[in-house]
């Protein structure tokens, strides 16, 4: 290969043998715009999907400790999933209690995973650690799926409501600085 004045790369394979180039018109600063955003593009892919898969609320590859997210949000209560309708995205496995549940899932995801990766809203608002939930301890609000920590008489939803507003609006950001530090 050798490269001509035109910034055209030219291929001779058997250059030694046969005088006849063969011309592939390549523009060098495309090829090296292309490859720079390639390689930009998989390498935020990989560390989303690791923030993902070592950031969020996750037990073996499991979310919300097998429960359904859909029937959180269509039927507004905590109902177990079935292993065998099992359904992975981006990294992270989630149970489903029906099929329909399944399908609806897999049409937008995102609508129902939970905030904050599926830690506990409270605490990510008070102080952004990431603290284990009770997945039957859950609101919703505006369609998005909060959970809880409900153990040891400590009840954080109950809290969370007297100050929801502003509990949420530092949560919000408590996570953004954490899924920040993986980008």
């Amino acid at each position: 290969m050798s490269l001509g004045r035109l910034g055209i790369l030219y291929y001779r394979p058997f250059a030694h043998f046969c005088p006849l180039r063969i011309q592939l018109p390549i523009n060098m600063k495309k090829l090296s715009l292309i490859a720079l955003l390639l390689f930009c593009t998989i390498g935020s892919l990989f560390s989303q999907d690791k923030f993902r898969t070592s950031g969020y609320n996750i037990e073996n590859g499991l979310a919300i400790k097998g429960y359904d997210p859909v029937a959180y949000i269509s039927q507004n209560r905590a109902v177990k999933g079935l292993q065998n309708l099992a359904y992975t995205f981006a990294g992270i496995t989630y149970y489903f209690a029906t099929e329909a549940n399944l399908q609806t899932f897999k049409k937008n995801p995102s609508i129902y995973e939970p905030q904050y990766g599926g830690w506990c809203a409270y605490a990510m608002g008070v102080s952004g650690e990431k603290v284990e939930i009770d997945p039957k301890t859950f609101k919703v609000v505006d369609g998005k799926l909060y959970l809880f920590y409900n153990f040891y008489f400590n009840n954080t939803l109950t809290t969370w409501n007297k100050d929801e507003k502003n509990l949420a609006g530092k949560a919000d950001q408590n996570w953004s600085s954490l899924v920040n530090k993986y980008k």
